[in-house]
């Protein structure tokens, strides 16, 4: 029997940590907000305050340790997004597709809808 073969080529990621972005499906649609972290092998984004999971910890025993997983319980925190149902917000805050653009030698993200540079 044949099995399928995952491709081993990677995409290059448009956006990148510190990007404001809006979530374009899922249950967070419409809701926008700032890439914590980029997972570009996994094609995953971190979106501050979306996608909020639940996850139980148990509590660690570290001497003087007041934080969350230090106490143990329930605690929320971003849950991964795939890169597909977000979009890169360009200057004025709407949602637009992204070019990549070569200047010199570089590589330079511009917004498809209005030509600005984002780097």
């Amino acid at each position: 029997m044949a099995r399928a073969v995952k491709s081993t080529k990677r995409r290059t990621l448009k956006v990148r940590s510190g990007d404001q972005v809006r979530v374009m499906a899922g249950k967070d649609r419409g809701k926008s907000g700032r890439v914590l972290r980029v997972e570009p092998k996994k094609e995953r984004v971190y979106v501050e305050g979306l996608n909020m999971v639940k996850r139980h910890v148990r509590p660690k025993q570290v001497a003087g340790a007041h934080t969350e997983a230090a106490l143990g319980g329930v605690i929320e925190r971003e849950g991964p997004i795939h890169v597909s149902n977000v979009m890169l917000l360009d200057a004025k805050g709407k949602p637009t597709r992204v070019a990549i653009e070569r200047d010199g030698g570089q590589r330079v993200r511009v917004a498809k809808s209005s030509g600005a540079r984002f780097d």
